[in-house]
């Protein structure tokens, strides 16, 4: 039975144009066109006009290991309340369990080096980031744009690379099916080697967000 907090395969499955992974270890989709061209160019001028360095729940000592900017959108802009409501279409998740989107900027070597979004339950900072809105479920990341070279995302566990492509949307389940987390989950933003790279991501948990 799918949680409040969920999506299912075949929910997604039956949306036009998605894609799923062929791989046991983890449930992985694409959908191309997902975000248009417009959307995206907005989306890009928000990032632009609030960032700030990007930072780590459980920090293991490596300065380089996220080295992009973060732009935490207003919920209340037109572009944000678009985008937030093609994700609600699509994941059938309903948005209380989401927390508020995020818009990422990745400049020439720029990275986030391999990581799940799913917080540690042995970390230092687990009971700060989950005590009250619970473990991240699921993630939907839109790419916003292309840079001249490099910025893919590799999934290391599944040897699966998704090359940036404006207004493709890949969201995956966090999850195994008993519920605990997926370590298969673990991917890399690779360095952007020319250009700019933006991307939107969302994130839903098991309980309402609370903070």
């Amino acid at each position: 039975m799918v949680g409040p907090g969920e999506s299912s395969s075949m929910r997604l499955l039956d949306h036009g144009g998605v894609q799923r992974v062929p791989s046991p270890k983890l449930e992985l989709f694409q959908l191309r066109g997902f975000a248009s061209d417009d959307l995206c160019a907005r989306l890009i001028a928000l990032i632009d006009s609030n960032r700030r360095p990007s930072t780590l729940a459980d920090h293991n000592g490596d300065s380089y290991f996220r080295t992009s900017e973060t732009c935490d959108l207003d919920p209340d802009h037109p572009a944000t309340r678009e985008i937030e409501h093609l994700l609600r279409e699509l994941s059938g998740i309903d948005p209380a369990y989401g927390e508020p989107l995020q818009g990422q900027r990745y400049d020439v070597g720029q990275e986030f080096k391999s990581h799940c979004d799913w917080f540690n339950p042995s970390g230092a900072d687990f009971e700060k980031y989950c005590s009250v809105s619970g473990q991240r479920t699921w993630t939907f990341m839109v790419y916003l744009n292309e840079p001249d070279s490099g910025g893919a995302t590799r999934f290391k566990a599944i040897g699966k690379t998704f090359q940036p492509e404006t207004g493709k949307l890949v969201c995956w389940n966090n999850m195994r099916p008993d519920g605990s987390p997926n370590p298969n989950t673990i991917h890399h933003g690779m360095k952007v080697r020319s250009g700019v790279k933006y991307v939107i991501t969302k994130w839903y948990r098991e309980k309402a967000w609370g903070w």
